[in-house]
């Protein structure tokens, strides 16, 4: 089993939380393809979309629904900083995961984080769990709890 998701594994279980990870095909790699795998709408999963912040030089998360896009002014002015793309190593050694396998939890540095108000109008949403093959389910409210994300509206 990885590394990245025993460390997902081990967070959810920290928070106390008993969540399931599912094991799905390569097609979770998209927001579309998730929502196929698991058989929710496109909307209940929980992107994790990374920015470099350019003054710390350290990433910041931003949880949207699966067909919402981050509004980079608004994102910006919640980071206080200005926002850039994050390359693969960065987002490697600040999260410990991969591009398409991202958790919201499970970081191995703190990172600062914020959540698509569209999320919590479901009863569950999913997220990647450390692979890009593995995904697991969380209500909102839990989510917000166990990655400490401000709920607030940035999307374009």
């Amino acid at each position: 089993m990885s590394k990245s998701l025993n460390r997902v594994r081990a967070a959810l279980q920290a928070a106390g939380l008993a969540v399931k990870i599912r094991e799905t095909d390569d097609s979770a790699r998209t927001a579309e393809g998730a929502a196929a795998a698991v058989g929710c709408a496109v909307d209940q999963i929980a992107k994790s979309i990374i920015f470099r912040g350019e003054d710390s030089g350290h990433v910041v998360l931003f949880l949207t629904a699966g067909s919402n896009r981050v509004d980079p002014v608004k994102a910006t002015a919640l980071a206080g900083q200005p926002l850039g793309k994050a390359d693969a190593g960065l987002i490697r050694a600040e999260t410990g995961f991969a591009i398409g396998g991202v958790a919201p939890l499970g970081h191995l540095r703190p990172i600062a984080a914020w959540i698509d108000p569209r999320l919590a109008e479901f009863p569950v949403v999913w997220a990647a769990a450390g692979t890009p093959r593995h995904v697991f389910a969380i209500a909102p409210a839990e989510l917000i709890r166990v990655t400490g994300a401000r709920m607030v509206d940035f999307c374009a």
